[in-house]
């Protein structure tokens, strides 16, 4: 339980971040005059702004909530999972992909992942496609719902359904206005909060350090043997080194594809600043990844992960530590503050991202070509089109945060990485072939999509479903495929690794077909 000091320190918290978000909000909603604008932006930012912004709306709840819960209940083989190789996979990954990306994308006038795509392969309907694919990631929007309201309702002892309505109205209501205009600004002051947060998180349990890491692995290991082990049997999630170091090098790499991540780069105005972005982008980066060690601290505070007697739920553990440790005085009250404000902003950042991305590509590569082209609609009518596309939205996060928080399994991780990771599987290929080869027929990316969305969801639910029912055997996979919470990072890494072979193997078949004749 927050104390009333603590209580009262967020209310006047949430005042200022919400006035300050307002203010960015009506300061860049006054240039927004076209969809275009909404999408890209029309204020000429920095190259440091841009990188800010990008790594911010990367870093999201997951990385400094959700995941480190992860790690308070499995340990070292968390760490290497989600603090060595994925982070090294995803920063190598952004830096070659997003020069090549940027390139095109403004060639075209791009204004969203789907118009990229349709453009790259001349195709409208594989535009319409990847648009209608985006609505997976509704499943990260509703990770992010649950982490804020997870730290809001633990901080002002509040109502977990509440709390969550008002983020909703609140975050929602004000992106149907500012776009890409107003999110650089609050996503650069969210990074720099950030960056402090995730300096006081990572060096808060410094202290169980004291007497070196043996002693440290010694007394983690005495909670939990399997705490300190690089592999943890016992996990749904780190089991073996193929979930802990191929699944989540695969994953990384390909993570980057997320429609608020690589189209970043295209509100560079210059291709001067593109280095400057990636170095700084990176360096940040590696420092939010490193967060997941306060999970390690956070065991040491909650070794039964319980408090008062109750169990912590796994997205609940982060919160709790936080509240439990800068309790003391006032100055521990005060940097707990800052830190409730760092989580906010960790969750706010990807979320206004995601909103804006998944509206803009919905107006422009649904709406647009199916309903607007045939009725030569004007680009104010466009806008209101877009804020009841975020009402919408809106709504159905709302519900699904509501059962997330309601009936929670392990984590709402899990049903964010299957939609995400799904996501991003179906669209690897496309994109690689987008970037780095010259003429690709269209039939071929489509393929490969449609390899990757059949082999992700057969290996998630349709694997487990004939070997649970019928008794079959998958070989290695059994192992996978068993229990009611599945790594989704197994059926997307199988998925990219299958579409991989089947996109450039028809590739070199018909380039081989074509210089025959």
């Amino acid at each position: 339980m927050a104390t009333s000091g603590q209580v009262l320190g967020t209310w006047i918290l949430i005042a200022f971040y919400a006035t300050a978000v307002l203010y960015f909000v009506i300061k860049g909603a006054l240039r927004v005059k076209s969809m275009s604008d909404y999408a890209l932006g029309s204020v000429n930012f920095s190259a440091y702004s841009v990188a800010l912004s990008l790594a911010a709306a990367m870093t999201s709840a997951a990385t400094f909530v959700i995941n480190p819960g992860l790690i308070a209940n499995y340990g070292i083989s968390g760490v290497l999972s989600f603090g060595v190789f994925f982070p090294l996979a995803t920063v190598v990954s952004l830096a070659v992909l997003t020069k090549s990306f940027r390139k095109y994308g403004q060639s075209v006038s791009a204004v969203s992942l789907a118009s990229w795509m349709g453009s790259r392969y001349n195709s409208k309907s594989y535009s319409l496609f990847i648009a209608f694919l985006s609505f997976l990631l509704l499943t990260f929007i509703v990770l992010i719902l649950v982490a804020l309201t997870k730290v809001f309702a633990n901080a002002l002892n509040a109502n977990e359904v509440i709390t969550l309505a008002i983020i909703v109205a609140f975050v929602f209501g004000y992106m149907m206005f500012g776009g890409a205009n107003s999110m650089v600004y609050t996503n650069t002051i969210q990074a720099i909060v950030m960056i402090v947060v995730a300096a006081i998180l990572i060096f808060s349990g410094v202290h169980h350090l004291k007497d070196g890491f043996g002693a440290f692995f010694e007394k983690l290991g005495g909670i939990d043997p399997a705490l300190v082990k690089p592999t943890n049997p016992k996990s749904p999630l780190f089991r073996d080194f193929y979930e802990i170091i191929f699944a989540q090098i695969v994953i990384g790499i390909a993570v980057v594809c997320q429609p608020h991540i690589i189209t970043k780069s295209l509100l560079l105005k210059r291709e001067s600043d593109v280095n400057k972005f990636l170095i700084t982008t990176t360096a940040v980066e590696i420092l939010f990844f490193s967060v997941v060690v306060a999970g390690l601290w956070a065991r040491m505070e909650f070794p039964d992960l319980t408090i008062e007697g109750k169990p912590l739920v796994n997205d609940s553990i982060i919160p709790a530590y936080v509240v439990k440790v800068f309790s003391n005085g006032i100055f521990a009250t005060l940097v707990g503050l800052l830190i409730i404000l760092g989580l906010i902003s960790a969750g706010m950042s990807t979320l206004e991202g995601l909103i804006q991305s998944i509206s803009s590509s919905v107006n422009n590569d649904i709406v647009k070509p199916i309903w607007g082209a045939k009725r030569g609609v004007s680009d104010t009518k466009y806008l209101a089109i877009n804020r009841l596309i975020i009402a919408a939205l809106a709504v159905v996060s709302f519900f699904m945060a509501r059962d997330q928080l309601l009936h929670p399994k392990l984590s709402v991780a899990i049903l964010a990485q299957n939609g995400v990771y799904a996501y991003f599987s179906i669209i690897f290929v496309p994109i690689l072939m987008g970037i780095f080869v010259k003429e690709v027929p269209s039939w071929i990316p489509f393929m490969s999509s449609i390899v990757a969305a059949l082999t992700h969801f057969s290996v998630y639910y349709l694997l487990p479903f004939i070997h649970t029912r019928y008794s079959v055997s998958f070989g290695l996979f059994d192992t996978y495929i068993q229990g009611t919470v599945r790594n989704p990072a197994i059926a997307a890494s199988s998925a990219i690794v299958v579409s991989v072979l089947a996109g450039f193997g028809a590739l070199l078949v018909v380039h081989l077909l074509k210089n025959k004749n």
